[in-house]
């Protein structure tokens, strides 16, 4: 997702609190059946999203929601902010959530036994206050599934360039990574994570080895830029004890700039990563494939449509895409490395 920096203030109304963390909950008396979306013996995996909502366009949970649900997910949004379109355009009205808003309906969730979630996905997130409550929501919701799985996409920036303040990036190394089951960091947010400049291939797998000795099992590199080639690098180590399996995907360079595609690359790999649970590779295979497929049907509805493809910030076109998403056509191979 493109970001910008954008300053808002929101108002609480008077009288209104917000418990913090490690305040009692008081849960209450159940007198209707619960939904089966929330119910651990139901098979149907579910995710709490916390990202950034756009009312126009897709990115954050706009890209990612209706994908996972495509898939086979049940999907909680919670909107960290709410935009009426991207940073991208001239013109940004909207809201931004508080971490005591956060909690407020982590609490809300909490009081009707609505917390069970199998896996966590988070995106942008703008400030560090915002960040520390995301690590307290991760923890309460560990202590209801341990299984849980934490798939972080640590949106700091791209190219070169900070999205957020920099000053989160050192909470990132050392305080997400840890914590997280898998993460999908671009090339600048892997030399951000590591401390170390990603300029081969060979200096891209250390680099995943140094998240592994960290905490995550899982490491996806979306976006490679080696030798005017694009690639994905993916390293699962399941056991600390045992070499990392690791394998690269070649993909097309499209001359063209998307918004959301990172948002939406992360939400497929943890649609396709549940659904091949030992096979890594097959996953990351099927996503990219499946993005591939969605930005080639954006590029045509625009040529379409008359406007030239070249142009910035393409609008993915999510819902004309659904084949795409739940059905691709597998046309990007892994190769072990």
């Amino acid at each position: 997702m493109l970001c910008m920096s954008v300053k808002f203030v929101h108002r609480v109304s008077p009288g209104k609190s917000f418990a913090r963390p490690g305040t009692p909950i008081r849960k209450q008396r159940r007198s209707m059946a619960p939904p089966l979306a929330a119910m651990p013996d139901v098979r149907t995996p579910r995710v709490l999203s916390i990202q950034s909502h756009t009312v126009q366009g897709y990115v954050g949970n706009k890209a990612a929601v209706f994908p996972l649900q495509l898939l086979g997910f049940e999907v909680d949004p919670i909107n960290s902010v709410q935009f009426s379109n991207h940073t991208g355009y001239s013109i940004v009205r909207g809201q931004v959530l508080d971490g005591d808003q956060l909690w407020a309906l982590i609490e809300g969730l909490e009081a009707n036994d609505l917390l069970y979630y199998t896996h966590l996905l988070t995106g942008y997130i703008g400030s560090l206050s915002f960040l520390e409550m995301v690590l307290q929501v991760l923890q309460k919701l560990r202590a209801v599934n341990p299984n849980l799985i934490y798939v972080c996409d640590p949106v700091m920036g791209d190219e070169g360039k900070f999205y957020i303040k920099p000053e989160l990036a050192p909470v990132f190394r050392s305080k997400v990574v840890p914590v997280a089951s898998m993460l999908t960091p671009n090339q600048f947010e892997l030399e951000i994570l590591t401390g170390s400049s990603i300029r081969t291939e060979k200096e891209a797998l250390q680099a995943c080895e140094t998240l592994h000795a960290l905490g995550p099992s899982q490491v996806i590199i979306t976006s490679l830029d080696i030798d005017n080639k694009l690639l994905l690098i993916g390293s699962d180590k399941p056991n600390k004890d045992e070499p990392a399996k690791q394998f690269r995907i070649s993909m097309p360079k499209i001359p063209a700039y998307f918004t959301g595609t990172g948002d939406l690359m992360t939400a497929l790999l943890l649609g396709w990563s549940y659904k091949y649970q030992n096979d890594l590779a097959k996953a990351a295979e099927l996503a990219v494939s499946s993005l591939q497929g969605v930005l080639r049907r954006t590029i045509s509805d625009y040529e379409e449509a008359g406007v030239s493809p070249n142009l910035k910030q393409l609008e993915l076109r999510l819902v004309q895409s659904q084949t795409e998403i739940s059905s691709p056509k597998l046309a990007y191979r892994a190769e072990k490395l």
